[in-house]
């Protein structure tokens, strides 16, 4: 199985990429992690419902071959990081590939959001959406930490 996280977005500040490339290089090899930026549509002009038609299309094509499908969302399920690490375990037995979608400024096409197999949020606190791509890599990391009794993840 493999996981991936599509964030819509670009021009990352370098802490946050270099923190995102340090929890990829991480992960165990059963379960390798990577992060694909989807370029977000220039704004000019434009209403949120065509920037986000825009972005659609991008993501509509990024996610070909993901069999699971997980959307970010700031009313999405929140969920601790056990529960994350169930989830990857589920998934794990059950075999196929994972995307997790991060929307742009605008957030994420409702169609994307409808067709997902989870809607989860990071946080009930406003994140920027580099930092909660950091955030994603980090609990994902840490719930496989969970799976594999390492002691990174201490529940105390």
């Amino acid at each position: 199985m493999k996981l991936c996280i599509l964030a819509v977005g670009h021009k990352l500040p370098a802490w946050v990429a270099a923190g995102c490339a340090e929890y990829v290089r991480r992960m165990p090899r059963e379960l390798p992690l990577s992060v694909v930026e989807i370029r977000p549509e220039p704004r000019g002009a434009k209403n949120r419902e065509q920037l986000l038609a825009a972005e659609k299309a991008r993501l509509r094509i990024a996610l070909q071959g993901f069999s699971r499908r997980v959307a970010l969302d700031e009313r999405g399920v929140e969920v601790t990081t056990l529960q994350l690490a169930q989830r990857l375990e589920t998934w794990m037995r059950d075999g196929g590939d994972t995307a997790f979608v991060i929307g742009g400024a605008d957030g994420i096409d409702d169609e994307i959001k409808t067709r997902a197999d989870a809607i989860l949020r990071l946080s009930s606190l406003t994140l920027p959406h580099a930092v909660a791509r950091l955030v994603l890599c980090e609990q994902i990391y840490r719930a496989m930490s969970v799976l594999r009794n390492h002691p990174y993840h201490r529940e105390g």
